[in-house]
């Protein structure tokens, strides 16, 4: 048997492996202990109810501010609000329509991968470790490519995504048309083509001076809007030729009636495909995000998700709808704890209970894309039928869906009046429409993390660095796989 020499780093990649694995297994204990500086800040989530309204208190004309139920947001002094503008013969209105963006090809997969994995906003390292982003983005994408890519090559060899957005761009500028607004709509992707960058210099060339962002992700997440403002309030910030452009943003639109009601439209539909539409489980299917987003960094997306639910059972239960509804989290991947219960457990437990109808709604998504096509509907299917789950059915992505499309152009124009200037457009949301640049610094400000002192015990901090070790570990793994 022919004997394979190590190259140099394999003894110490491999050392480094077997230490960190080891202590992945038997944990870092330790309690934080207590916070040296006094602006402490407790998170204290508390499940969105009907009941439940949020009360803002204000901290100066910007800031972060806490309702009475626990929950952080950024409230902006509307009355501060410079240039508001509600003309609508003021020129040629642009939206720019943020998406995420994915491989069109086979070849296309690894180098998308790298860009996923190499946004901070994705993979959060410790600060030192920060400069370890592109060779851990490097590594992982290499890693993970040949499965992605069998994923891609099972719904055709690459991702719908880009058509999809693009015909909602069309249908969007339609829309607007016919509500007398004369626009012109982009598509700009955070991870491939065409990028944000691409976007915005189209935009300049088109002589835009007044612009409307809108994410295509109905919650706000960090991860999702808040990564691609994130590049936009860089953009800006470098661009001094942008300086002219006044722009709104409409972070998170969940709430609206016109969405509400076009999802609750596909959920009827397919309902009515069942043997028996009364007993099937309707089984919402979110993308899912780190525990630590929502508990470390505030993000809100686990409250809109929930408030998303209730708003579009309430619609259901006044049309007469009654079934049971769930609601789990997808697509987690790397060792630390996501947002739970996990759509394969939450459908295992379902099937335990003697579920036979199970109708997935994808909630997060509003495109066909990977993870309804691959991960939905071959993935989670086979987890379902294995578990005895004998009649399936999926609601679509809601895509080009008039009723939607529609609710998007009034949202436009009800963000227009906000345009060189910052307010919120919905007394429910938590993340109010504003200046890019605005939004991105209160949100950081909202996420400082207070200075502790070291003391041996356990508590979730510990877990926490737990996870940032395995995340190491995953590194120091791909680097062992590319040096063999």
């Amino acid at each position: 048997m022919r004997v394979r020499k190590s190259k140099p780093g394999m003894l110490l990649v491999g050392a480094l492996v077997a230490t960190l694995f080891l202590v992945g297994l038997f944990g870092v204990r330790g309690n934080m202990g207590t916070p040296i500086l006094s602006r402490t800040r407790t998170h204290l989530r508390v499940p969105y109810t009907p009941g439940t309204r949020r009360f803002w208190t204000r901290s100066g004309s910007h800031g972060l501010q806490r309702d009475t139920q626990g929950h952080v947001s950024i409230y902006p002094d509307v009355g501060n609000s410079p240039g508001l503008s509600s003309d609508s013969s003021d020129g040629k209105l642009g939206v720019l329509m943020l998406n995420l963006g994915g491989p069109e090809t086979l070849d296309d997969v690894e180098p998308f991968l790298y860009n996923l994995f190499a946004d901070p906003d994705i993979i959060r390292l410790p600060g030192p470790l920060r400069k370890l982003q592109p060779f851990l983005a490097s590594l992982l994408s290499r890693s993970r490519a040949p499965k992605s890519k069998e994923a891609y090559n099972s719904i055709g060899g690459g991702s719908p995504l880009r058509k999809i957005t693009e015909e909602q761009a069309a249908a969007l500028e339609q829309a607007l048309k016919d509500k007398g607004q004369d626009s012109k709509v982009y598509v700009a992707m955070r991870y491939w083509k065409p990028f944000t960058e691409e976007s915005i210099e189209q935009i300049k060339e088109d002589g835009i001076k007044k612009l409307v962002i809108l994410p295509l992700y109905p919650q706000f997440s960090i991860s999702t809007s808040g990564s691609s403002l994130r590049l936009l309030a860089e953009i800006f910030r470098k661009d001094k030729d942008l300086s002219d452009l006044q722009h709104t943003v409409i972070p998170s639109w969940y709430q609206r009636p016109g969405y509400v009601a076009a999802m609750c439209d596909l959920i009827e539909a397919e309902l009515s495909k069942f043997e028996d539409p009364k007993k099937a489980e309707i089984f919402f299917s979110a993308h899912g995000v780190p525990k630590s987003y929502v508990e470390e960094a505030f993000d809100p997306y686990q409250d809109e998700m929930e408030h998303c639910v209730q708003l579009i059972m309430k619609e259901l239960r006044r049309r007469g709808v009654e079934n049971h509804e769930t609601l789990a989290y997808q697509s987690r991947v790397g060792p630390v704890e996501w947002l739970q219960p996990y759509t394969e457990d939450a459908i295992n437990e379902l099937a335990e209970k003697g579920v036979n109808d199970l109708l997935v709604v994808p909630i997060s998504f509003v495109n066909e894309h990977i993870e309804t096509l691959e991960e939905i509907d071959m993935e989670y299917r086979e987890v379902a039928e294995e578990a005895g789950i004998k009649n399936w059915g999926r609601v679509p992505a809601l895509n080009s869906n008039p009723r939607f499309i529609n609710d998007l152009a009034t949202a436009v124009l009800d963000a227009k009046p906000y345009i060189g200037g910052i307010g919120t457009n919905d007394a429910e949301s938590l993340v109010p429409g504003g200046d890019v640049e605005d939004l991105i610094s209160l949100y950081d400000n909202s996420s400082e993390q207070p200075i502790v002192a070291w003391e041996w015990g356990w508590n979730r901090n510990a877990e926490t660095i737990n996870g940032r070790i395995a995340m190491i570990a995953l590194a120091a793994l791909g680097a062992l796989d590319f040096l063999m």
